[in-house]
């Protein structure tokens, strides 16, 4: 059996899944206060969430990390697809990060102590963009 996933794309996909399915779990059993806080905090970034109860929005956020997670874990899916998916993931959050001024030492790029559990998700772009970019070049090698 030929799976669509080459042995160099494994640790990225299995240790980045694991922490994004992880989060979501942790999420999916959030209570009203982190609800409300993360809410909070993606709204402010992102004013079209505002009209999403936050209780709802947490349940929706664990749901893409659990789907996100279980789709880099899993080795049926394709790298650019699960690249892909990352990317998206990995850039929302980011932009979450440069539209947060309390994230960001006044001024700069780099991260204030608040920003940098945010600011560190551009590992995740790496990846992302590692495992498309991959998945194209293999594409070209046939």
């Amino acid at each position: 059996m030929h799976l669509p996933v080459k042995a160099r794309d494994l640790p990225g996909r299995l240790t980045t899944g694991g922490y994004i399915l992880h989060a979501g779990l942790e999420k999916w059993r959030g209570d009203q206060a982190r609800a409300e806080a993360v809410h909070r905090m993606a709204a402010s970034a992102f004013p079209v969430l505002k009209d999403i109860p936050p209780d709802r929005f947490l349940r929706l956020l664990a749901a893409s990390e659990i789907a996100l997670g279980t789709a880099l874990v899993v080795p049926v899916i394709p790298a650019a697809l699960a690249g892909a998916a990352l990317t998206g993931f990995s850039g929302a959050l980011l932009g979450m990060y440069a539209r947060t001024p309390a994230l960001r030492k006044p001024g700069s790029i780099w991260p204030s102590q608040a920003g940098t559990g945010v600011s560190k998700d551009v590992w995740m772009l790496g990846i992302g963009l590692g495992l498309v970019a991959g998945a194209l070049s293999d594409r070209g090698d046939g």
